[in-house]
């Protein structure tokens, strides 16, 4: 399957993004769909991610309480709904594809390009 994340932007502290994830490919339905960041000189974080059909998810701490992962597979599509954003959010945010639920990104088979959030005032 073939990511394709978008949606990032420049937004103050306490604002909102929408990141989308586009997935090519029939058979989205079968991958667990993940949200990463990487913010500079760190390594790669979980964020969030959402079982097959969307009735499990699962949150970084960091992020639970602000962020809402979503999918729609009518549409081949995955979301991160991101509020209450702070500085310390600024980071590349990737969408990933997974065949088993997990939150280790090593275990995610497929990437998108990532798309840049950046908190500031």
């Amino acid at each position: 399957v073939q990511l394709q994340a978008s949606g990032g932007g420049l937004v103050q502290p306490g604002g909102s993004l929408r990141l989308s994830c586009a997935a090519s490919g029939r058979i989205f339905s079968s991958y667990i769909m993940g949200w990463f960041r990487q913010a500079p000189g760190k390594e790669r974080e979980f964020v969030a991610r959402i079982s097959r059909y969307g009735r499990d998810t699962v949150y970084a701490g960091s992020v639970k309480g602000r962020f809402t992962i979503s999918r729609d597979n009518a549409k081949n599509a995955a979301f991160l709904q991101m509020n209450s954003l702070k500085p310390e959010d600024t980071a590349v945010y990737y969408c990933a594809a997974a065949q088993d639920l997990t939150t280790n990104g090593y275990e995610y088979d497929y990437w998108g390009q990532g798309t840049l959030v950046t908190v500031s005032s």
